[in-house]
């Protein structure tokens, strides 16, 4: 990457430029369509309606009272967020010029700026092979420069042992003290385990997880030969891609793949975004906007359509 490329003032003004001032004309500024009620105190206790969100379930006093019960809370206008970012090398991977990594990088420094411009303060944990660098929360665009910094010089994980995103997430809990919006940015490349973790976080916390791929991940295009490097232990393998049966085995394990990660996120009752390499990122947030509208309805009573019925994932390639 080239110094210039390196340079977080001019990358976030190219940012603010192509990518903040169009959702500026799009959303008109009503950026409470993404953020609005994360920062929440609670006000009081009552017993579950059908409309209830089951993450506000009050499970202790459920269990003594034998009724469920949700906790209702006061909406603060403060929204603290965290970026929980994987930053392991398989994030490093991009088929053709765009790695994971780089869409990471520009999907959180924008959020980061959204929020931090409006008084919101922002802080991330980074996982390269552990869990690295803890950013306690600020705003101003100077911490938005200092984050931006931070992402862009941190280096590659050790190509020696899989990712464990358990370690993220736990230290995560550990470490973000109050309720806040929590964005988990990773393409969830990782041991097993994690699952759980994520579920545990959502206890406490509004949690986005925020899925990274590149299409070739998904599907592998005829080109004959080819050795392929596992991005974490880098492991060198050669595949011939002119086979229709190993490509035709290759989707269906990509599409196991798929439909267990839809399943652990819905299963955590988290909302998801998929960020692909070709992805334009404004259309993404557009997208994931309209996706936090139809949930709040669904809170309040509403219903949501039934092709987003049963599933908490808006995909966006």
């Amino acid at each position: 990457m080239s110094e210039q490329a390196r340079n977080p003032e001019k990358i976030l003004l190219w940012l603010e430029w192509t990518v903040i001032r169009r959702l500026d004309g799009l959303l008109h500024g009503d950026y409470r369509s993404l953020f609005r009620g994360f920062g929440v105190d609670l006000a009081d206790l009552r017993e579950y309606q059908f409309h209830d969100d089951v993450r506000h379930i009050d499970w202790n006093v459920t269990a003594r009272l034998q009724t469920p019960y949700v906790r209702v809370y006061n909406e603060d206008r403060d929204v603290t967020a965290w970026f929980l970012l994987d930053l392991s090398p398989s994030v490093s991977f991009g088929s053709e010029r765009v790695e994971k990594r780089s869409v990471a990088v520009e999907f959180v420094t924008v959020l980061a700026r959204l929020l931090s411009r409006h008084g919101n303060p922002v802080g991330a944990l980074f996982y390269g092979d552990r869990v690295d660098t803890v950013i306690p929360a600020r705003s101003g665009r100077r911490h938005i420069l200092h984050l931006l910094g931070r992402m862009l010089s941190h280096p590659v994980g050790q190509r020696s042992e899989e990712t464990n995103l358990k370690d993220l997430l736990q230290t995560g809990r550990q470490v973000i003290p109050r309720r806040s919006l929590v964005f988990v940015v990773s393409d969830f490349i990782s041991t097993p385990g994690w699952e759980g973790a994520l579920a545990f976080l959502a206890r406490r916390h509004e949690i986005i997880a925020v899925r990274l791929y590149d299409p070739m991940e998904m599907e592998l295009p005829d080109l004959g030969l080819l050795v392929f490097q596992d991005a974490e232990t880098g492991d060198l393998a050669w595949v011939d891609t002119h086979d229709r049966g190993f490509r035709k085995r290759f989707a269906a394990a990509a599409s196991r793949r798929e439909a267990a990660l839809r399943s652990a996120f819905s299963e955590a009752g988290v909302d998801a975004l998929e960020l692909s390499t070709t992805d334009d990122l404004v259309d993404a947030i557009l997208r994931f906007a309209d996706l936090r509208k139809r949930r709040r309805q669904l809170s309040a009573g509403g219903s949501l359509p039934q092709h987003l019925g049963g599933t908490h994932v808006v995909s966006v390639a």
